[in-house]
């Protein structure tokens, strides 16, 4: 039997191979094992935030890095991180980074044009 530590550590590594589905806490919770409201409380035990928050920090943050190295349009990142709509997404995106995805990844293109004229 895994304690609460490896337990949670298999989890966050199943989150993050299949960050990419519509992942919903109910779903996680099945996959677990666990119900939802006790797979939620372990979780913050463990890493002190909720499983929600992890999920969707992580899905913002690998979105982040889509935009800057690919040329993607938002709606396809959107459906790709398993978002309902572009709407959701840019929602979530501008609470998390205080900026649209497209404005984002014209600021970032336009900070690493610059850093590579300043070399």
């Amino acid at each position: 039997m895994k304690n609460r530590k490896e337990f949670v550590m298999d989890l966050i590594f199943w989150v993050n191979n299949n960050i990419e589905m519509p992942l919903k806490i109910d779903d996680v919770a099945i996959k677990s094992g666990y119900s939802k409201w006790h797979l939620q409380r372990l979780f913050f035990s463990e890493t002190g935030q909720s499983l929600g928050r992890f999920i969707r920090e992580r899905k913002l943050s690998l979105i982040a890095e889509t935009l800057i190295a690919t040329n993607d349009s938002v709606i396809n990142i959107a459906m790709r991180f398993g978002f309902d709509s572009q709407q959701s997404l840019t929602r979530a995106f501008r609470k998390r980074y205080n900026l649209p995805p497209r404005k984002y990844r014209k600021d970032a293109i336009s900070i690493q044009n610059k850093s590579a004229v300043d070399k």
